[in-house]
Formats: structure tokens, C-alpha cells, sequence
């Protein structure tokens, strides 16, 4: 049953006092008080205090603390005046030895106790007014129940004996109001501030929604997005873990009610200078099966969007900017930046005449993601045609030798062996709940046209000199959890076959050549290096950004070094020393053995060291 409204125009020192008399109205406290920040409370034998306090400063998302009392202090000054915390919460858990014994509605039998200390938390009902001013139904509210909160296979940072999984609250949005949503949220932060995930539940472990650990069940509405923030529960996983002969907290959905004001939900003013705005995330959807979104900062999107632009630029006049589509650069980094085993391919034989007959656009880019891949601690793996698998091997080591690469790539070929050969090579025992890769990269990687022959730009056929990996990427499509990208300057390569109503109407030969093939994100460049170097800076903004590193890592930083990290991602960018290094070894000399590769013409063009320097400028620019 929904709060009365009586009970919800109240002030929190109004709902405290009838709190302390045992309302039997008060069952819990979610859509009272609206306006004001709620408090978890965990009371904790003195020994334990500093750790505890040490936990929460480690896991600052799902614990924020407001207040730590002084051993035996009932009221707490900073939060709130005439406050006594034996009586002023509605409902109390009591645990000893790690075990939850009892639930009471006062602590007063345990006054005795004096040697305890009390920690208020940030709780998220201390932001559901705000989304109800911003017009974001809470459904929760609607229904009259208390919030869903589960338990998640992810664990906090632990600190002295506190160890413990991640706790989160969910909350169904409207998939038109996440970006509110997550907008509200961002700004109180001592409420746990934005989501630390939105989309499938199973990537935070949960397997049913309809049994949530704590709270009651809370049901979708047609058009919602499961949300979830993390939770000040996290603290009662704490205490079971722990394992203190005797600990209290407040019963999960009765809070204790603050007279601190939520944060205003009104957005900074904008100014000529870098201004808050620039810092609130945004939200995108980045994959359907599994649903699964992701945030990042106004900064960073505007930054990968700009560098879109520039690697837009056509030297070559082929049309390349009647292909375009916004933000498939931004996806595909923020796909990637999610994905943990990413697979990439590469290799256009466009000098079909010559041995070997590959050209010099494509491995330099390949590389490139290879390394700041790698540096982010993804696992990578180079996919190439058999006959070039000692020049794929070779400069592969070349790269390592010079320091273009830290370390080798696995190389590995791909053959039609029959019809599951690309399951089986995609997921382990060919069970599609097991992908070996959850990212398929091709770029400048030749494309299978409509009658399923391969075609260089000028509609010649060079389908002996291909193997047949865009069958990995047809298969792709219906293995949930593995995205694609392609990266593509004409139309015609792998991947490019989302656009192929557009290569066919504005590209030469495009009836002809256009790749049949789609990939989730197109990418198209005018030079597909250039396409390969942008995906790899926009990793670097990506994971630089702290809106989208938190949610990356569901608010669970782990202690790092941040300066070196950023010094060793900042040392796998693209370079135009790094790229003349990599044509040097590769360029035909007619001696070279394995690593002979044809010069493109376009790879050379007087723009190119123009373009890596403005991608830098703009992954630089503070």
C-alpha cells in the first residue's frame, strides 16, 4: 500500500517523532520525506570502527558516509537535530556472531551497549524525489513497495576484515528517461550517485528478479529498462561476512530520515569555460541482446565525435562521407571498452598481382588497437587468411621488436570445415552460452558481396585470396554477447554490409562491390588506419573519463597508480612515428621476404600525418 499523503508532506523531524512512538503507518520509508537524503545505519563494536571506516573510504559508490559517532553517541549533529538513533529508525536487524537473530523496532533493551559506533550511509531514497521532480516515475512509490535490492557476484575492495559482495538497488526506467534519469542521480552522490549499471541483470549476477535478497519485487511497466544503483545494503553484507559478536543496523527499506536537502536537479549555467555540464553522463545503448548500456561524460562523447569528423575527411575523393552515420565510432568504443576478449582481422589483397598482394592500410590499424586493447587489460587475438599467416606473424614480431607492440598477439586462421565451423571457432564447444570473444573487429578487411565473390575497388574478383571470416561475423549475429565493428574507406569491407543500400547508390562499382556482410557499428574513414587510430584514442578518452570508468567498473575502483596507468595508455596511442615504423617494415622492396607489402597510395597521402596529429590534439586537449 502506497504512504498516505499525510505522511508525505511531513518533514523528517515531523516523521522521526512519529518513528520514535512506533507508527504503525511507517513501514518503511521510501517516497517519504521527498526533498531530504536518507541514511542506512550500521552500529558496530568500537575494534571494528576504523576498518569500517576504511571500508567505505576503499567503496565510496555503495557506501558513502555521512557520519561516524563517537563510541556510545546516540544523536548524530551534522544530519540531524533531536535525533536518537536507539529509536528514530522503524524497524532495526540485530545480528550476532555474523547471523541477523532478530528484528525490533528499538534499541533501547541494548543501551548497555555503549561501546558502539554508529555509521549513517548515503541511501538512494535520498534521490527519488528528485526523479519524481524531473518527471521519472518511481515505481517502486507507485506500488507501494519497498525498492529490489540483490546481491551481486561483484566484490568491494576490502578493507581489514570487511570483504563482501556489492549490494544494488533496481528501479525500473522508462528507456526515453534514462538519460534523466541517470542525469538526477549523477548529482547527489551521496545517494550513491548515477547507475553503476543498466541492461541485463545476469551481468551483475543476478539470475531472477523476482527474488530480490532484500525488498520486496518491484514490476516493470511496458517500455522500462531495469536500472541499478549500488546499495547501502552492501554494509549488512559486511557485517555477515565479518562476523562481530553483536551489530545493529537499520532493517533494509527503513531508513533513517536526514534534515540534509537533496541536491538541486537544476543544471549548471553554461559559461565559455569547462563547466560542470561537461562532466554529467550521458547514456547510450549498445547492445540489444544482451541489453546492456553505458555511460560516459558530454567531454569524452563530444571528443570521439569530433574525431569522427576528422577521420571523415576523403583524400582519395571516393564519396566516403555519403556513408557516413553519427556515432558509430562512439558505439564501437564504448562496445569495446565493455568487452573483455576482443578478436580483430584484417588483410585487403588489393595488389592481387603481386606475392604477397596485401597493402599497407589495415595491419598499422589493427596494431594500434592491439596495443591500447592489451594495455587495458583486454585479451586480444589477430584472426588472418592462411596464406598470410607468416607475414601477419612477422610483423607481429616486428612490432614487439620495435615497441609498437609490449607483447605478441595470439595469430590464428579460420576454415569452412563444415556448418558450425564459425560456432565452434566463436564459442567454446560450440555452445553459444560460451563465446570465446565478446568483440569482432575487421578493419580494411575485404567484404563478401551479394553474389558471394570479394571485390577490390575496381570490381576485380580476388576471392582466391580470401578466406572466409565474414562467416564469423554472420555467425555473430545470433550468438548473444559478441558485437562486431567494421571499418571501412569504400564500401566494400567487411563489415560495411550495414550501409550497403548507400554503397550501392554513391560509390563507384558499388552494385558490384558493396559488402554484403553488416557489422553492429560501421565505421567509415577515408583512410581505414585513420578509423582503426580514432577507435583506439577514443578507448584511451573512454577509460580517462570518470563517469565512464566508474560505471565500467561498477563503482569498484580498485586502488591503481592513476598517474602510471594514464602514462601506460597514453603510451599505446597511435603516433606518426609508430606508423612510419610499422610502413618501414613493411614496405615492397622486392628483398624483404614475409613482410613485402604494397604501399597504398592513400596511406601516404600529404594528409595523413595531419590526421594522427589532430587526433592526438583532440585526445590531449584539456
Amino acid at each position: 500500500m502506497e504512504q498516505s499523503d499525510n505522511l508525505k508532506s511531513l518533514t523528517p523531524a515531523e516523521l522521526r517523532l512519529l518513528i520514535r512512538s512506533e507508527d504503525p503507518r511507517i513501514r518503511n520509508t521510501t517516497g517519504l520525506a521527498n526533498g531530504y537524503q536518507q541514511a542506512n545505519v550500521i552500529i558496530l563494536p568500537d575494534k571494528l570502527a576504523d576498518d569500517f571506516e576504511e571500508f567505505c573510504q576503499k567503496n565510496p559508490v555503495p557506501l558513502p558516509l555521512l557520519y561516524r559517532s563517537k563510541s556510545g553517541q546516540s544523536s548524530c549533529p551534522p544530519l540531524a537535530k533531536c535525533v536518537d538513533i536507539r529509536t528514530d529508525i522503524s524497524e532495526y536487524n540485530v545480528y550476532e556472531n555474523g547471523k541477523l537473530v532478530k528484528t525490533i523496532s528499538n534499541l533501547q533493551s541494548y543501551s548497555s551497549d555503549i561501546s558502539m559506533v554508529s555509521f549513517y550511509l548515503g541511501c538512494s531514497f535520498g534521490f527519488e524525489g528528485s526523479l519524481k521532480e524531473a518527471g521519472i516515475p518511481v515505481r517502486n512509490v507507485e506500488q507501494g513497495t519497498n525498492v529490489s535490492m540483490y546481491k551481486t557476484s561483484l566484490f568491494c575492495v576490502g578493507a581489514g576484515v570487511f570483504r563482501c559482495p556489492l549490494v544494488v538497488t533496481m528501479r525500473p526506467i522508462p528507456s526515453a528517461l534514462l538519460d534523466a534519469a541517470v542525469n538526477v542521480t549523477h548529482l547527489n552522490p551521496l545517494a550513491h550517485g548515477a547507475p553503476v549499471h543498466i541492461g541485463d541483470p545476469a551481468f551483475l549476477g543476478i539470475q531472477d528478479l523476482s527474488k530480490p535478497d532484500y525488498g520486496e519485487c518491484v514490476d516493470l511497466q511496458t517500455g522500462d529498462v531495469t536500472v541499478f544503483w549500488a546499495c547501502g545494503v552492501t554494509a549488512i553484507e559486511a557485517i555477515l561476512s565479518s562476523k562481530p559478536s553483536l551489530a545493529f543496523s537499520h532493517s533494509p527499506g527503513c531508513m533513517f530520515l536526514s534534515d540534509i536537502q537533496e541536491p538541486s536537479i537544476n543544471p549548471p549555467s553554461e559559461s565559455t569555460n569547462l563547466t560542470t555540464s561537461e562532466f554529467i553522463p550521458r547514456c547510450f545503448l549498445i547492445s540489444h541482446n544482451p541489453l546492456l548500456y553505458s555511460l560516459a561524460s558530454q567531454r569524452a562523447v563530444n571528443k570521439i565525435r569530433k574525431m569522427e569528423k576528422i577521420i571523415g575527411e576523403d583524400p582519395g575523393q571516393r564519396g566516403i562521407k555519403a556513408l557516413f552515420v553519427e556515432d558509430e565510432l562512439l558505439l564501437s568504443c564504448l562496445a569495446l571498452s565493455h568487452a573483455s576478449s576482443v578478436a580483430i582481422t584484417t588483410g585487403f589483397p588489393t595488389h592481387y598481382m603481386y606475392s604477397p598482394p596485401d597493402e599497407t592500410d589495415g595491419p598499422p590499424g589493427a596494431i594500434a588497437m592491439a596495443s591500447m586493447l592489451l594495455s587495458l587489460g583486454k585479451k586480444v587475438t589477430i584472426i588472418t587468411d592462411r596464406r598470410a599467416v607468416n607475414l601477419n606473424r612477422d610483423i607481429i614480431n616486428e612490432c614487439v621488436k620495435k615497441g609498437i607492440l609490449k607483447t605478441t598477439v595470439p595469430l590464428v586462421t579460420f576454415e569452412d570445415c563444415g556448418a558450425d565451423s564459425a560456432l565452434q571457432f566463436l564459442c567454446h564447444n560450440g555452445d553459444p552460452k560460451y563465446p570465446r570473444f565478446d568483440h569482432l573487429v575487421a578493419i580494411e578487411r575485404s567484404g563478401r558481396a551479394a553474389d558471394g565473390n570479394y571485390y577490390n575497388m575496381r570490381g576485380i574478383n580476388i576471392k582466391h585470396l580470401v578466406d572466409p571470416i565474414d562467416d564469423l561475423f554472420i555467425a555473430a549475429k545470433n550468438i548473444p554477447g559478441i558485437m562486431t565493428t567494421g571499418i571501412g574507406d569504400g564500401g566494400n569491407e567487411l563489415g560495411m554490409g550495414k550501409l550497403k543500400d548507400k554503397v550501392k547508390a554513391f560509390m563507384t562499382n558499388g552494385k558490384l562491390i558493396a559488402c554484403d556482410v553488416p557489422a553492429d557499428y560501421a565505421i567509415t574513414a577515408g583512410v581505414s588506419n585513420w578509423g582503426g587510430y580514432a577507435l583506439t584514442c577514443g578507448l584511451y578518452l573512454l577509460n580517462s573519463c570518470p563517469s565512464h570508468r566508474r560505471y565500467l567498473t561498477r563503482g569498484l575502483l580498485q586502488p591503481i597508480n592513476k598517474e602510471e596507468q594514464f602514462q601506460d595508455w597514453a603510451s599505446n596511442l597511435p603516433s606518426v612515428i609508430k606508423e612510419q615504423e610499422f610502413i618501414n617494415l613493411g614496405v615492397r622492396s622486392g628483398k624483404t621476404g614475409h613482410l613485402a607489402m604494397e604501399v597504398d597510395g592513400l596511406t601516404f597521402h600529404p594528409t595523413h600525418s595531419d590526421i594522427i596529429t589532430r587526433l592526438l590534439k583532440v585526445t590531449h586537449d584539456e
